[in-house]
């Protein structure tokens, strides 16, 4: 008999575990009698490895010992540090992990070793790998890795599968951002659109609202907090309690005592902070979403007048301005008959409960998802006669209902070549070497011929768990090779470290324009400043890496992108 399948939304600031049973999907309480668990990792005074409530207590007075907030590094192959010993973010994740493995084994009396783990729809390929990864770690067996909207989505369609209806999920929690727009109709959810920001949530609103108390520090008493790690997690503490004060309050008053000394005089902060001056710190965040709501809209063709149901998901979402925001765009009211903390761990129990066919998806509820992101190879473009290296040709387009299988027939592109290195990428630059780059693998024995005479059959698989299977044949043999690219726990790559370009050498030529981009996106949380981000990355590691030519390539567009945008900036009067 196969264990029970357990369903865990792994979060940047909490996370949660659950199982179906009885028919309905039950949130199991931790080891403190929670359901809600502190995504938090410590080592406690005792040297032994604690996590959640116990290791967010020891935050304030052990911050060195203390870890918070991995989620948005995993895949990064970056490191945090504590006791002045460095972890992966995919080993902290599996301390989470465990601790829930623990908690559902304590609840259901027997061994936990399969699970549906939750991920933002916008993660990507090696995000995703990272998770699985942690999964293994903790002693799971990932049996699907699906989407924390759509896990949203099942949570309210498995109570209301008559409904017909467009159903736009919103999910904005502590660090990441999805809006996800499906369709259902007779007891199926149809994934229409995604689109996200990795890098936007509570934890944001919480920076903002902690500047500003720094920066006030600052002024009245001359003294600079932000050096002070135990001060930070004060503040953090405070700024994440008046957070969730001001969703209820008109104002909340933040005190914190003895935070600083001058001299022989004790220092404390008494701030006063009212929702609107929340609000007016956080605006332009809320705002920013409007962008991924266009793509998602424009993706799936629908407007916003033909969205039935507006599902708020994650904590974020109870912040009053949030909902004034999309009641605005949509114009109609937002829907919280789902609880935004625990929607998409019970979601991920129901898709357990599919998968070991406690629930039919012939009769009951049927799920359909997409691939979040555009996929394809590298190949030589032709202009005017001329071979243009660095090409990109598409194969899947990003919110294609998956499973999916697409294939392209290529052409030899020189006389007698009898090779070809097929290259695979994940993004929607026109330039193959400015997306992700995914895999490769070589097809041999070509047949000799002129170029252009020999015909390359390239085929893209996409499936429900994430894998995509890419295979190359010769149409005229019949010889093919394959690639498989799965989330399933592949060791990670080693990162580079984008924040060390300016040590580079020939990093100078690019300072001025790189500092004038990165003073753009600080200033404007807009798509194109989204859309930079990704690009002035690639333009760092090309710096690192010596890869001048690349770096001139995506110098030359930025320059070309900044010279647009301040042109109409200047066109309006």
């Amino acid at each position: 008999m196969k264990s029970k399948i357990v369903g865990i939304d792994l979060g940047t600031s909490t996370s949660e575990i659950a199982v179906f049973e009885d028919g309905k999907a039950i949130v199991i309480k931790n080891l403190s009698g929670d359901l809600i668990t502190p995504s938090v990792v410590g080592i406690s005074i005792a040297n032994e490895l604690v996590v959640g409530k116990e290791a967010k207590d020891q935050l304030i007075i052990r911050p060195e010992s203390t870890v918070m907030e991995v989620k948005r590094l995993m895949g990064s192959g970056k490191a945090v540090e504590m006791n002045g010993k460095e972890y992966r973010p995919e080993e902290i994740s599996s301390y989470i992990l465990g601790y829930l493995k623990k908690c559902a084994e304590n609840h259901l009396g027997e061994k936990v070793e399969r699970a549906v783990i939750t991920v933002p729809a916008y993660f990507t390929e090696k995000q995703r790998r990272a998770t699985v990864e942690a999964g293994k770690l903790a002693g799971f067996k990932v049996e699907r890795i699906i989407n924390e909207p759509t896990a949203a989505a099942l949570t309210y369609g498995i109570e209301r599968l008559e409904k017909n209806e467009h159903l736009l999920v919103y999910d904005l929690g502590g660090g990441t951002l999805d809006v996800t727009l499906l369709e259902m109709f007779e007891g199926v959810l149809e994934v229409k659109a995604s689109s996200g920001n990795n890098k936007l949530g509570g934890k944001d609103f919480d920076d903002k609202l902690i500047n500003y108390l720094v920066n006030d520090f600052n002024e009245k008493y001359d003294i600079d907090l932000s050096k002070d790690i135990k001060a930070m997690v004060r503040l953090k503490e405070a700024a994440e309690t008046c957070k969730v004060k001001l969703s209820s309050l008109k104002e909340y008053k933040i005190v914190l005592p003895f935070i600083a000394g001058k001299g022989n005089e004790p220092l404390a902060i008494e701030s006063i902070i009212t929702r609107d001056d929340f609000e007016r710190m956080i605006e332009v965040f809320v705002e920013s979403t409007k962008s991924q709501i266009d793509i998602v809209l424009k993706d799936s063709e629908l407007k916003e007048d033909e969205i039935d149901t507006i599902l708020l998901v994650g904590g974020s979402t109870r912040i009053p301005l949030v909902k004034k925001f999309l009641e605005r765009v949509f114009n109609k009211q937002t829907s919280s008959v789902v609880d935004p903390d625990l929607a998409v761990v019970m979601g991920a129990a129901i898709q357990s409960a599919i998968l070991s066919d406690e629930l039919s998806a012939q009769t009951e509820i049927l799920i359909t998802d997409v691939c979040p992101y555009t996929l394809g190879v590298e190949i030589l473009d032709d202009f005017n006669g001329m071979p243009i290296p660095d090409g990109y040709s598409i194969l899947i387009n990003r919110n294609t209902t998956i499973p999916v299988a697409k294939e392209h027939v290529y052409y030899t592109a020189e006389d007698g070549q009898t090779e070809v290195d097929i290259k695979i990428y994940q993004g929607d630059y026109k330039k193959a070497s400015m997306n992700n780059f995914l895999g490769n693998f070589k097809l041999s024995d070509i047949p000799e011929a002129r170029a252009g005479e020999e015909r390359i059959k390239v085929r893209f698989s996409y499936d429900v768990n994430g894998i995509l299977q890419v295979e190359a044949a010769v149409l005229s043999t019949g010889k093919n090779a394959n690639i498989t690219i799965e989330t399933t726990g592949v060791e990670m790559d080693k990162e580079i470290d984008v924040d060390a370009w300016d040590e580079a050498q020939g990093s100078r030529k690019y300072r001025r324009l790189i500092k004038k981009v990165e003073k753009y996106m600080c200033n404007n949380e807009d798509k194109d400043s989204l859309e930079m981000d990704g690009l002035l990355r690639k333009l760092k590691r090309a710096i690192i890496q010596g890869d001048s030519e690349l770096a001139a390539e995506i110098d030359e567009e930025l320059t070309d992108w900044m010279y647009e945008l301040e042109a109409d900036r200047k066109s309006v009067v």
